[in-house]
């Protein structure tokens, strides 16, 4: 019969084993933080909401190395919503790796890089298997060619090793047909009224026209079921604004470095020719749109994304109808990836639209993919 004490001894031991094998269980797990920051861009039909518009199949800046979605043969993809150039930071203070999925309810992936697993329906891409290694330089790719892709970079973030490929963040972008809590349509010529069709008010509305060249904005802030905003008046100090832009961003969950490197990829888009309003969504918008799902589960989490949403306003149909009249090809040039949706809105038809967007369409992205 065994002892009282060697009885007493075995509960101890195995204990201090269990307790051992927590504590080396805890010791390797590594805190980590995400940010993410994208773009949500849509086109206001005459009713103010989003209108479905053909922004996928055209010209593209992003280098060839990016994975491309082929699409299902049966001409340019259409939606209401190109969510673009998400971009995924992470920040540890040691190595470690993760597993991260991105479901886009409502949409379809379109592209995307490092290498990951695109769902066979398109809606949702995976990188599972992620090293997060502070403190390395590893050279990323990098082609000849201009490209916004590459500001994305200048960050501090950990650099990223999936497969035998690197890069500084988790890119994406794809098209959707979902709804957006901003509408926006014209009250009369000048007036433009906006309503809030969230649960949450929107943060950080901004109004921009690019009118020539010339420049004029507004700071609304913040709004909470409707608004009217008079689009004669505003700034039209460029510098001012990116200040402002920058702050929300930072004000929004960003590193300083983040919201620097998302205003530089998009300062020329954004900026361009064009009446728009840009927001931030409510992060309970992107969460049901995009469910982010990363393992181990990050200390923190944040999610920035700008709205963009078009107004084609009484001056942009005018300048439009003048154009088409007139076999003034380079001023409806001018209006880009815009200019099919715009025609479709004032319901102008003509050869020349449909060679132009027929052009800008089959312009591809000059990569063999």
């Amino acid at each position: 019969m065994k002892s009282t004490r060697t009885r007493s001894v075995i509960p101890v031991a195995l204990f201090v084993v269990m307790t051992a094998a927590a504590l080396s269980k805890a010791s390797d797990y590594v805190a980590i933080t995400a940010h993410e920051w994208g773009t949500f861009t849509s086109i206001a039909g005459e009713d103010g909401r989003a209108m479905s518009w053909r922004p996928y199949g055209g010209p593209t800046d992003l280098p060839c190395f990016v994975d491309r979605w082929t699409g299902s043969g049966k001409g340019p993809l259409a939606g209401t919503v190109r969510m673009e150039t998400p971009v995924l930071y992470f920040y540890g203070s040691r190595d470690s790796r993760a597993s991260v999925k991105v479901a886009f309810r409502k949409g379809v992936i379109t592209e995307w890089y490092p290498e990951a697993a695109l769902a066979e329906s398109s809606d949702s891409v995976a990188w599972r298997d992620v090293r997060i290694a502070p403190g390395t330089a590893p050279e990323f790719q990098h082609e000849h060619n201009q490209s916004h892709y590459y500001a994305a970079r200048e960050t501090d973030a950990a650099p990223l090793h999936v497969g035998g490929q690197s890069e500084r963040f988790l890119f994406y972008r794809g098209l959707g047909t979902f709804p957006l809590p901003l509408s926006a349509k014209m009250a009369d010529d000048h007036n433009i009224l906006l309503e809030n069709f969230g649960r949450d008010p929107i943060q950080g509305l901004i109004y921009f026209e690019n009118r020539g060249g010339k420049l004029r904005f507004q700071f609304p802030g913040t709004m909470g079921t409707k608004i009217t905003l008079d689009s004669r008046t505003g700034d039209g100090d460029l510098s001012n604004l990116l200040a402002r832009v920058k702050n929300l961003l930072v004000d929004s969950g960003l590193y300083e470095k983040e919201a620097r490197a998302m205003i530089e990829t998009w300062r020329d888009s954004w900026f361009e020719e064009g009446t728009r309003f840009f927001y931030i969504v409510p992060r309970s918008t992107v969460d049901a749109v995009l469910p982010l799902d990363i393992q181990p589960a990050p200390a923190n989490i944040a999610r920035v994304f700008v709205g963009r949403l078009e107004i084609i306003t009484p001056a942009t149909i005018e300048n439009v109808k003048q154009a088409i009249d007139s076999h003034d090809r380079a001023s409806l040039e001018k209006y880009g990836r815009f200019l099919e949706p715009i025609a479709k809105r004032i319901g102008a038809k003509s050869p020349l639209l449909d060679a132009i967007s027929s052009a800008y369409l089959s312009r591809s992205s000059g990569c063999n993919k």
